[in-house]
C-alpha cells in the first residue's frame, strides 16, 4: 500500500512539474533570413537571477523559482546586486553574419553564451568590465557575433549587470549590412558633432586669449567640460580617448557627466553676473555649485543609487535655477545679447530633462534619453558662440575706438584728414608708377546749416555719423573713407578706377543719404553733394589736391538740383 502511495505521489509531482513547465512562455526561434534589423522586445524572454549566477548551468540549477517571461517593449530592471538574463532561439539561415546588439553604452558587464556543435560553452563578453579593444565586435554599444548556420536553432543566454541606473535597453538582431549602415551613420553625426565642438572650443580659447575675455574662457572650459561628458555618456571616450583605462572610463560615465553640470552653472553665473541686480541670488548660484560639485565628488567616490538620485535632483534644480538668472537679468538689465543668450539654453534646458528622468527612473530608455542632450548641445552651440561674439565686440568697440583716436575722427571713428594725405600720397605714387587712374570723392552735407537750426546740435552730430555709416557702406576693402572738415567727407577709391565706376559710386552715396534712417526724424534726409575728381590730375602731391577739391565743393550751392559734379 505505501508503495503505491508513493509511486502516486511521484506520477504526480511529475505531472504538476511538467504542467508547471508547460505554464512558462517559450518564445518561437527566430529565422533569421534576409538583411534588417529584428527587435527582441515580446520575442525574447527573461528572468532576474542573484548576481552569484554566472552560467547557464548554475541558472539552470536554481529550477523554476523564478519563471521566464516575455520582456515587453520599455521594460525597466532594476537590478541591485543581482544579473538580468534574457534568453532567445535563432536559426541564422542568410549568408550574412547576424549580431546582438545593446543599444545603450554604459553597460557594466554583458556576456552572450551558446552551446557550439561540440558542446562547449561559448563565451562573449562586452561592457565596462573590458577595454572596447578586447570586445568581440568593438564599437561604441556592445554588440555580437551570432553563430554562423548550422541548419537548426541554437540557443542563446546573456547575462546583464548594470547597477545603480535601472536597465531599460532596447536588445535587437541585425545583420551585417544593417549594422554597418548603422554605424556609419553613427560616426558621420557624432564625427560632425565633436568636431563643431573641438572647433568651438579652440576659437574661444583663442579669443579669451587674445581680448582677455573672461565670458569666452568661461564658455570654452563649459563646452570642452560638456564634450567630454557627452563624450563618456555616449560610449565615444571609452570607445576612442581613454579605451585601456578601465577604471577611469567607470568613474568617466558619471563624473564627466556632473562635471559638465556644474561648468554649464559657473558659466551662466559669468555671462549673466546676477551679482550686478542681487546679492541674495548670486549667493544661491554659487551655494548651489558648490553643493553639485560635492553631489558629483560623493557619487564618484561612493557610489550609489540614493547619492546619483540626490546629484541628478541637484541638477534638475540648477536648471530651474539658469531659468530664474537669465529670465532675472533679462527683467532688469540692458544686455542686447541676453535673448540670444536665453534662446541658446532652450535646447539644452529642455533636453536635458530626459537623461535626469530616465536617471531617476521616471522615463525608460528611448532616443530623445540617450541624444536628446547632444542634440539640445549641436543647437545651442553656435547660437551662444554667436551671441558671446556680439556682446566681445560691443565691449571692445570703446577700447578699438580710444586706441584708434590718433588716427581718426573722435565722432564718426572714420580716418582722420593726416591719415588720408598719407594714404593719398602713396596712391598717387602707385598710380604715377603703374600708370592708372584713380578717383577722390569728397561728399559734403548739403543741408549742414538747416539740420543745426531746426534740430540743433545733437541732431546735427547724429547726422554726420549717419552719414559716415552711409560711406563705410559705400567704401571697398581697399578704399578708405575720412572725415576732412566739419561737413565735409572724402572716400579714396584707389585704383585701377575708371570714369564710370567713380559715378557709379557716387550715385550710390547721394542715394543712400535720402534713404530714411532710425537715427533721425522720419522727415529728415541727408542732401550729399558729391564731387569726384579722377587722379593723379594737374597738382603735384595730396595735400594740394584735397585743397583743391575742398574749395570747388564748397563753392557748389547747397540747393543745387545737380548734386554729383564730376572735375
Amino acid at each position: 500500500m505505501f508503495f503505491v502511495f508513493r509511486w502516486a505521489l511521484l506520477v504526480g509531482l511529475g505531472l504538476l512539474a511538467g504542467f508547471t513547465a508547460l505554464a512558462q512562455p517559450a518564445a518561437a526561434p527566430l529565422v533569421l533570413e534576409n538583411g534588417g534589423s529584428i527587435p527582441l522586445d515580446g520575442r525574447a524572454l527573461y528572468r532576474v537571477a542573484p548576481a552569484a549566477v554566472q552560467t547557464p548551468e548554475e541558472l539552470e540549477r536554481l529550477g523554476a523559482g523564478a519563471a521566464w517571461k516575455a520582456r515587453e517593449p520599455g521594460q525597466q530592471h532594476r537590478l541591485n546586486g543581482e544579473a538580468l538574463w534574457v534568453r532567445f532561439d535563432a536559426d541564422v539561415r542568410a549568408d550574412e553574419a547576424w549580431f546582438f546588439t545593446v543599444a545603450s553604452s554604459g553597460i557594466d558587464r554583458v556576456q552572450m553564451f551558446h552551446r557550439a556543435d561540440d558542446g562547449r560553452w561559448v563565451v562573449q563578453e562586452a561592457g565596462d568590465s573590458r577595454a572596447v579593444s578586447q570586445w568581440p565586435v568593438p564599437g561604441r554599444v556592445p554588440t555580437f557575433e551570432l553563430a554562423r548556420p548550422t541548419g537548426q536553432p541554437v540557443t542563446y543566454w546573456v547575462r546583464i549587470e548594470h547597477a545603480r541606473v535601472d536597465f531599460g535597453a532596447e536588445l535587437a538582431l541585425q545583420s551585417q549590412s544593417s549594422l554597418l549602415a548603422v554605424r556609419e551613420r553613427e560616426q558621420f553625426l557624432m564625427g560632425g558633432y565633436f568636431g563643431v565642438a573641438a572647433l568651438l572650443a579652440l576659437v574661444a580659447l583663442a579669443n579669451a586669449a587674445t581680448y582677455r575675455d573672461r565670458n569666452f574662457a568661461a564658455y570654452a572650459i563649459y563646452l570642452i567640460t560638456f564634450t567630454l561628458g557627452q563624450a563618456a555618456y555616449l560610449g565615444v571616450g571609452a570607445q576612442h580617448l581613454w579605451n585601456d583605462d578601465l577604471q577611469w572610463n567607470a568613474l568617466s560615465t558619471f563624473l564627466l557627466p556632473g562635471l559638465s553640470a556644474v561648468a554649464a552653472l559657473w558659466f551662466v553665473q559669468v555671462v549673466t553676473e546676477p551679482a550686478r541686480f542681487s546679492r541674495l541670488l548670486n549667493q544661491i548660484v554659487w551655494g548651489l555649485i558648490l553643493a553639485l560639485l560635492v553631489a558629483v565628488m560623493l557619487d564618484t567616490w561612493f557610489p550609489s543609487r540614493e547619492i546619483m538620485h540626490a546629484r541628478l535632483a541637484l541638477t534638475a534644480a540648477a536648471l530651474a535655477l539658469v531659468c530664474v538668472v537669465i529670465g532675472f537679468v533679462w527683467r532688469k538689465g540692458d544686455d542686447a545679447e541676453i535673448r540670444i543668450i536665453a534662446l541658446g539654453f532652450v535646447p539644452v534646458l529642455v533636453m536635458a530633462l530626459f537623461p535626469i528622468a530616465r536617471g531617476l527612473g521616471l522615463l525608460p530608455n528611448s532616443l530623445f534619453t540617450r541624444y536628446g542632450l547632444a542634440i539640445g548641445a549641436a543647437m545651442e552651440m553656435p547660437i551662444l558662440f554667436y551671441a558671446l561674439s556680439r556682446r566681445g565686440s560691443r565691449r571692445r568697440e570703446a577700447q578699438l575706438r580710444a586706441s584708434a583716436l590718433p588716427r581718426t575722427d573722435a565722432l564718426t571713428g572714420l580716418a582722420d584728414r593726416r591719415n588720408l594725405l598719407q594714404r593719398m600720397e602713396a596712391s598717387l605714387k602707385r598710380a604715377r608708377s603703374q600708370r592708372h587712374t584713380c578717383a577722390l570723392l569728397v561728399v559734403r552735407l548739403g543741408n549742414y546749416d538747416a539740420i543745426a537750426t531746426e534740430y540743433g546740435r545733437e541732431m546735427l552730430d547724429r547726422a554726420l555719423v549717419v552719414t559716415a555709416s552711409h560711406l563705410r557702406r559705400c567704401a571697398a576693402d581697399i578704399d578708405l573713407a575720412a572725415r576732412v572738415g566739419e561737413r565735409d567727407f572724402a572716400l579714396l577709391l584707389e585704383g585701377p578706377t575708371s570714369s564710370d565706376l567713380a559715378n557709379a559710386r557716387a550715385q550710390q552715396v547721394v542715394a543712400s543719404g535720402l534713404r530714411p534712417s532710425a537715427a533721425l526724424p522720419p522727415e529728415l534726409t541727408l542732401r550729399l553733394l558729391v564731387t569726384v575728381a579722377a587722379l593723379p590730375g594737374e597738382q603735384v602731391d595730396a595735400a594740394s589736391t584735397l585743397q583743391w577739391m575742398l574749395a570747388t565743393s564748397a563753392a557748389v550751392r547747397p540747393d543745387t538740383r545737380k548734386q554729383i559734379r564730376m572735375l
